[in-house]
């Protein structure tokens, strides 16, 4: 099983220099990926409709395509995952390029986690329709498949057209595309267009989720065999409680975990390197 980390970028005020260490410091540790959520805009929730997610303006996010493409010039072995992006609101062919491009720079590091979002100020600002997103995605995963290994595209769907172009250059494989989300619909999606499923334990329970997740694969003609099953550990504060849910989802079939080191009141840099530390002697201990 793969274990990475989460990048805590809402507690260390955007701060260039914890990029460079923490992305570092997770690689040094051991971690098998370093992991990052997106979002362009934080939005103020008092409006109607009233915004419910977990973030607003104060919040700060960095750009994980351009972090990404940071980290991957100072490191050398560690995957990086979006985890995840919300890629209705952006324009396909644009997300493809950077992909691609972020594939290609680090050498074949890259995951690609997607998702749909809860923030209709953002598809606004963006230019795009928050109501279709959902119909939107799945159309979106078609075309960066293409995108990435046709020499040509030739495209027409209800969201996008491409006549006649293509990328150059290509990555050099098609890069894995994992989805995230809390419902069935999404459960659903990557079962029938995913590589893999990126899944919260905390918001909303994960074995449970997972269970039907792998009966939608059968549904899908799908055995299961090569699809991804990661578990962000947001419940797990302590190195033996990471301990003990890593080993519950290794033994249901799980692929990947994520520690996550937000939400204990840590205010440095140093601090959250330092749980990250305990964490990783811990797994070591425990032969995970």
């Amino acid at each position: 099983m793969k274990i990475g980390v989460i990048y805590p970028q809402t507690e260390l005020q955007g701060d260039p220099e914890a990029v460079r260490r923490i992305g570092v410091a997770a690689e040094d540790l051991g971690y098998d990926h370093l992991l990052a959520y997106d979002h362009v805009l934080g939005a103020t929730h008092d409006r109607a409709p009233k915004l419910t997610g977990p973030y607003t303006d104060k919040h700060p996010f960095h750009d994980p395509f351009v972090m990404f493409a940071y980290l991957a010039g100072i490191t050398k072995r560690i995957e990086f995952v979006t985890g995840i992006l919300i890629l209705p609101q952006r324009q396909t062919v644009l997300v493809a390029r950077q992909a691609a491009d972020l594939d290609l720079l680090s050498h074949e590091r890259f995951r690609l986690g997607v998702g749909i979002g809860w923030n209709y100020v953002e598809y606004d600002s963006l230019g795009q329709d928050f109501h279709s997103r959902g119909k939107r995605v799945g159309e979106q995963i078609t075309l960066l498949r293409r995108l990435w290994s046709e020499p040509l595209v030739d495209f027409e769907g209800a969201f996008d057209r491409i006549d006649r172009a293509a990328l150059n250059p290509r990555p050099l494989r098609t890069i894995p595309i994992w989805f995230g989300g809390f419902k069935d619909v999404a459960l659903r999606r990557a079962a029938a267009l995913g590589d893999g499923f990126i899944f919260i334990e905390g918001a909303g329970d994960a074995f449970e989720l997972t269970s039907r997740l792998q009966q939608y694969l059968k549904d899908a003609g799908r055995s299961g065999s090569g699809f991804g099953l990661q578990c962000n550990l947001q419940k797990a504060k302590s190195p033996q409680a990471v301990i003990e849910a890593a080993s519950r989802w290794r033994d249901i079939g799980g692929t990947h975990v994520s520690v996550v080191t937000m939400g204990q009141n840590f205010t440095t840099i140093d601090q959250h390197i330092d749980h990250m530390k305990m964490v990783a002697d811990a797994i070591r201990k425990a032969g995970l």
